[in-house]
């Protein structure tokens, strides 16, 4: 997804990573009103799939304590395959499942595991901290790239306290807390920080564009 400001000409380029067994179609569909708001182009991936799953019967629940990842390594290929045929991407944004895979990849960038993952912010709405024993070593440096946190204060499939929980993990980030539950939201109240967020990273792009000049 590339998103536009409109006071400048700088384009973002966002890589959209949806939630557990969505696809690029419901995913848009979710993310409407927001696309509006940064009025964006969605590069998404086409396979309805879960990131990785919690059991070997193909199930996941965040909320399960597990020492498997099932589908995981594929995944990661899947996304630096995205990288290297469409990127760069200055950003990335995820919902649930999706945005704790994007909290896996700021951990493998971190600790410069990531390789052709590079990134220079993100957005995670309705995010969570994996449970998968594999992937606890990925939260042990604190993320230092700029993100912004979304979730509701009624998320009954993701509770705010797993969300907050992941907020530990991070030190410079700035969050939305809505009243709902489970979705993306894009009332005025959302907006302004959205916008206000995504502003902040134009401006260093187009400082770091005139220090490559």
């Amino acid at each position: 997804m590339s998103a536009t400001s409109s006071s400048t000409a700088i384009n973002l380029r966002i890589l959209c990573i949806h939630g557990y067994r969505q696809n690029a179609q419901s995913f848009r569909e979710k993310t409407g009103a927001l696309r509006k708001i940064i009025k964006n182009r969605a590069e998404l991936d086409l396979d309805e799939r879960g990131w990785w799953f919690s059991r070997e019967d193909d199930y996941f629940k965040a909320t399960d304590k597990s020492n498997c990842a099932k589908g995981y390594e594929k995944s990661l290929e899947v996304i630096k395959k995205t990288f290297q045929e469409k990127g760069p991407f200055d950003g990335l944004l995820g919902f649930s499942q999706g945005a704790s895979l994007v909290s896996l990849l700021c951990g493998l960038q971190e600790s410069k595991q990531g390789g052709i993952i590079d990134f220079d912010f993100a957005i995670m709405i309705s995010s969570f901290r994996s449970k998968s024993q594999q992937h606890q070593n990925l939260y042990e440096t604190k993320v230092t790239i700029p993100t912004l946190h979304v979730f509701g204060e009624t998320d009954s499939i993701i509770p705010k306290e797993m969300s907050e929980e992941l907020l530990t993990c991070y030190e410079n980030y700035d969050t939305i807390i809505h009243p709902g539950g489970h979705f993306v939201p894009s009332a005025s109240p959302q907006r302004k920080i959205y916008v206000q967020f995504l502003e902040q990273q134009i401006e260093k792009k187009k400082q770091k564009n005139q220090f490559s000049e």
